[in-house]
């Protein structure tokens, strides 16, 4: 492969940079760009292929990235890819631990923008403070999808609780809570 560092490379180097993965190996294959980082909120190491393609990324790519996560004893995969993934590829993924990062990705830090306010996921011990602090459920909170670009380049999942903090000119600091749904 070329030297080029290709759109979905570029993608890939952002949603590190965001979710805070430390970089262990890059590697270049014929049909992809692999990194292999560590996930340090989790302990656990994951891989990350991107495949440069505008065609659609089926279910032999999600069966590959399987076999070689055993191989490289890593806990989730990552695609990241500027084609479509196929229903069958989805469906697949999801069984096996793979997250399949969707072609309208950012290739730039979205919360650089003046109009993206911080997002964090919230820690278990965080979580349990808040709902105590309202007296509610999770449930009960405003949602946001899991597909919300936001979201997505933090690794919010369904399940989770985000803090969303926004400047403001007369609070100062604003900070709302959203419960992660599907989507």
């Amino acid at each position: 492969m070329n030297s080029k560092v290709t759109l979905e490379e570029r993608k890939a180097k952002v949603l590190m940079k965001l979710r805070g993965y430390k970089l262990l190996k890059r590697e270049e294959t014929k049909n992809a760009i692999s990194f292999t980082v560590k996930m340090p909120k989790d302990k656990k190491k994951a891989l990350i292929w991107c495949i440069p393609t505008e065609s659609t990324v089926g279910i032999q790519y999600t069966s590959q990235l399987s076999k070689a996560m055993k191989e490289a004893e890593t806990e989730r995969g990552i695609i990241v890819t500027s084609g479509r993934y196929t229903p069958a590829a989805k469906v697949n993924a999801k069984k096996k631990g793979i997250e399949l990062i969707p072609r309208n990705f950012p290739s730039f830090n979205i919360f650089e923008h003046e109009f993206v306010p911080k997002h964090e996921i919230l820690t278990s011990e965080e979580r349990e403070k808040i709902l105590a602090k309202y007296r509610m459920k999770p449930y009960q909170l405003p949602r946001i999808k899991a597909s919300d670009p936001a979201a997505k380049a933090i690794g919010a999942n369904p399940g989770d609780m985000v803090r969303i903090i926004r400047e403001s000119p007369t609070a100062g600091k604003y900070v709302a809570y959203r419960y992660v749904v599907e989507g």
